[in-house]
């Protein structure tokens, strides 16, 4: 006998489409997110494609869906720990850590008010802080701070605990486990930026001035560290001159073998971030600029702007001068020469590398790089299956959908 519910693990924009087309046709349907919000990295992002819209605009239509929609329970700050049985009949354990916040939380913000500690932000990928009573962004959903209690001291976490006064606060929140029996799994995980500090010749990590492509995305974002201000990070100087870097750890042996697709899109956009808000000489130093099918009108548009340069070549080395400006030293491809050029910021377009996370307690099968193979009545969605932009991976969340309710109902 096969249960009809089905277990989605990861709760992006793949993850979310996947539960909402199965539970608005009658199935029973669990999210489980490891982070406190759903909307995964397009929650991060300042725009995307193909409209170039605030992600707001596309998840909170999404968020509107699952609050209509009775079938859909979410569970956040949660990991799957364990999963027996076959398709069509799965046992799953799920832990959840405490969020020491429950539902009457107003998001009024008196708690984060209350709190003195900053630590790194994990959302705004360690160029920001944040308090330890906090939201990660404004249109956070579920729409409730979320208390860091191991960063706080006892006389913080007290003083936040005195300041709300819709007694949202309970410090005696603990981690609980989760029993459920489903008959299918979407695993739409995810995907995290490649590890940069592995890029040592290109300054990952090391030089202030050198950022990744994520980190530039928040510095663009109005709910970011800086307003929206593309500042740099050394000392908050707007950038005159920008180098971007396509395919930093990409297409690279040493590094991720593939192709992760929307790097070069995603570079693009950043050159119409910078000129919408700046006069700034932008360069792209790419090996090949791939903007597949619909934007390729895109890449025309934003490659007429004469303020911007594209070198086609490689980036060998990166080094910054006295006052940390970066130093790129680059062979060109079509002239054969190397030359050296000073910028005052340079961005690394870092690839996605799938997260894996809980991937082995999952049993699913991975190829070589790292991503998941489609099982009986496992099934991979969004960039968990392979690198995808917004669009597709929502087509890709449906099409996991229909495949768990042909798992459920075909046994």
């Amino acid at each position: 006998m096969s249960n009809n519910s089905i277990l989605v693990v990861g709760g992006g924009f793949a993850g979310i489409t996947a539960a909402l087309e199965a539970a608005e046709v009658g199935y029973e349907v669990y999210i489980v997110e490891t982070n406190p919000y759903l909307g995964g990295r397009v929650a991060q992002l300042n725009q995307y494609f193909p409209k170039l819209c605030p992600p707001s605009c596309g998840l909170e239509i999404q968020f509107q869906r699952i609050k209509n929609t009775p079938n859909v329970k979410v569970i956040t700050m949660a990991e799957v720990t364990s999963v027996s049985g076959s398709a069509g009949n799965y046992d799953v354990k799920i832990t959840q850590r405490p969020r020491y916040v429950n539902e009457k939380c107003t998001s009024c913000g008196d708690c984060e008010k209350a709190c003195t500690t900053k630590v790194e932000s994990e959302f705004d990928f360690g160029i920001g802080t944040r308090k330890v009573a906090y939201k990660t962004h404004p249109f956070m959903f579920p729409m409730r701070y979320v208390i860091d209690a191991d960063n706080a001291s006892e006389s913080e976490l007290a003083a936040i605990k005195d300041a709300c006064t819709y007694d949202a606060v309970n410090l005696d929140d603990a981690p609980k486990t989760i029993d459920l029996a489903v008959g299918a799994i979407v695993v739409s995980t995810g995907w995290k930026p490649y590890d940069v500090s592995n890029l040592t010749n290109l300054g990952g990590g090391t030089l202030k001035n050198v950022v990744t492509n994520m980190q530039f995305e928040r510095l663009a974002a109005p709910s970011g560290p800086t307003n929206g201000k593309i500042l740099r990070p050394s000392d908050s100087a707007e950038p005159k001159k920008i180098a971007f870097v396509q395919c930093a750890g990409s297409r690279d042996q040493n590094h991720l073998n593939y192709c992760s697709y929307i790097c070069c899109m995603a570079s693009l956009k950043h050159v119409r971030y910078i000129r919408e808000r700046s006069d700034a000489n932008v360069t792209v130093y790419y090996i090949d600029l791939r903007t597949p099918g619909r934007y390729d009108k895109f890449k025309a548009i934003t490659e007429s702007d004469e303020k911007l340069s594209l070198v086609k070549g490689k980036v060998a080395d990166i080094v910054e001068d006295a006052n940390g400006n970066p130093i790129v030293t680059v062979e060109n491809a079509l002239t054969g020469i190397k030359t050296e050029e000073k910028f005052d910021m340079v961005v690394l377009a870092t690839g996605m590398e799938p997260s894996a996370a809980g991937h082995q307690v999952l049993a699913c099968s991975t190829d070589t790089d790292g991503f998941v193979i489609d099982g009986e009545g496992i099934i991979a969605a969004g960039c968990a299956k392979q690198p995808l932009d917004v669009m597709k991976s929502a087509q890709s969340g449906t099409a996991a959908a229909m495949k768990a309710i042909q798992t459920v109902v075909g046994r």
